[in-house]
């Protein structure tokens, strides 16, 4: 007897009314999506669960590849059984004796949906633990901390057993929220900001601003690496590269050098705004943390935005850098992000950089200079590459969740 089927949990999304549909159906698309390598798998979804039925394929790579779908509370590999007793103490055992080692404790979880069943949650406890006291040596109730949580649902179809409940990554389904453009350095922090947006159900493109020869085919390559890392949540990423050499020497020419900085966030804001409304964005995402660098102060984020009144969406703003830095860990991206190949922002940065920039003066002198022409030039040169996770399950083309 193995696992034949995957017990999926909504969490956040239950939270839904009306709407709840719309999310689920896009969950399932992102499933099946994340799970195309699994030509047998097939998945089921109800008002408050979705099972995926394995139908022969390894849980242990099918467990791996759930890990990292938004939307997904948890999710427990189960076996389902007929409803009634021997059934379900024949599976719970099964389950007992695939996890347990010398010494484990355990409690049985019993919850009943079908309130017909002829055991109620108390004597089904009894009767499953019961049975495995009996056959299993070694092993003790603990009904607070137990090494194994037995869980056993009686729906009206049938009955589910599983041993073990392994925590989704939560959120709501990638692209169930809209689109945004994610401005995607080479740092830390924005593919973090990247990540967290696409847990709240968004789909990103990034857009990412190359300035050769001051930054090199190694600081693009990162860019596109951390790109990928992201592409292994929502299975592909687009990279929007825009060549800024030019608009970068033409500010440090016609800019005074305090403002350069403000003046150069401006311009990169001007460019993804448009790269937005010519692929249907709905917001910009950045990942400025607030008062981390002298862009970033609230005076330095008011002067640059004022150049669109698209949403900014920053989910770092509040958070301070070992907060960031934990979840670069966690995603695998701090050890690209570490590689010494700086991006424009980094070798183009003044010695003193104003932390308090005036909005009335970076417009005067911004408007001594003709900026429409390069920026124009900038987006018809932007090259526009699809990226996807390394690790592909099969050989078919990467297609796009959004």
């Amino acid at each position: 007897m193995n696992y034949d089927r995957i017990l999926i949990r909504y969490g956040e999304m239950s939270l839904k009314g009306r709407n709840r549909k719309h999310f689920v159906l896009k969950l399932k698309k992102n499933i099946k999506f994340i799970l195309r390598g699994f030509k047998n798998i097939r998945i089921e979804s109800e008002w408050d669960r979705m099972y995926v039925q394995l139908n022969g394929e390894p849980v242990e790579s099918v467990v791996r590849g759930l890990k990292k779908v938004f939307g997904i509370q948890s999710f427990s590999p189960a076996i389902k059984t007929e409803k009634n007793i021997d059934a379900i103490r024949t599976a719970a055992l099964h389950i007992i004796n695939r996890a347990h080692k010398s010494g484990n404790t355990f409690k049985v979880s019993a919850r009943r949906s079908d309130k017909s069943f002829e055991y109620d949650t108390n004597g089904l406890n009894h009767a499953v633990g019961a049975h495995i006291l009996i056959n299993v040596e070694d092993i003790k109730v603990d009904v607070k901390k137990p090494d194994i949580n037995l869980i056993v649902e009686i729906r009206h179809d049938a009955a589910y057993i599983s041993g073990e409940v392994i925590q989704g990554a939560g959120g709501f389904p990638i692209a169930s929220s809209g689109k945004a453009m994610l401005m995607l350095s080479g740092g830390i922090d924005s593919p973090v900001a990247g990540f967290l947006t696409m847990k709240r159900g968004v789909g990103i493109e990034a857009v990412h601003f190359h300035s050769p020869p001051f930054t090199s085919e190694r600081a693009k390559q990162k860019v596109i690496d951390l790109a990928h890392k992201l592409a292994e949540y929502s299975g592909s990423v687009k990279i929007h590269i825009v060549p800024f050499t030019k608009i970068q020497e033409t500010i440090h020419k016609e800019i005074p050098e305090g403002y350069t900085m403000t003046s150069t966030r401006r311009m990169m804001l001007r460019i993804t705004d448009e790269l937005r409304k010519k692929h249907e964005g709905l917001a910009i995402i950045t990942g400025e943390s607030l008062g981390q660098v002298a862009s970033q102060t609230m005076d330095s984020m008011y002067t640059i935005n004022d150049v669109t009144s698209t949403p900014i969406i920053r989910p770092l703003i509040t958070m301070d850098k070992i907060d960031i830095i934990k979840i670069a860990e966690e995603i695998d991206t701090l050890e690209i992000s570490n590689r010494p190949y700086e991006d424009c922002c980094t070798i183009f940065t003044p010695p003193s950089p104003k932390t308090r920039p005036k909005l009335e003066k970076v417009v005067s002198y911004e408007r001594k200079f003709e900026w429409e022409p390069l920026l124009t030039e900038a987006i018809e040169n932007t090259e526009t590459i699809m990226v996807s996770e390394r690790k592909k399950q099969n050989d078919h083309d990467v297609e796009d969740l959004f």
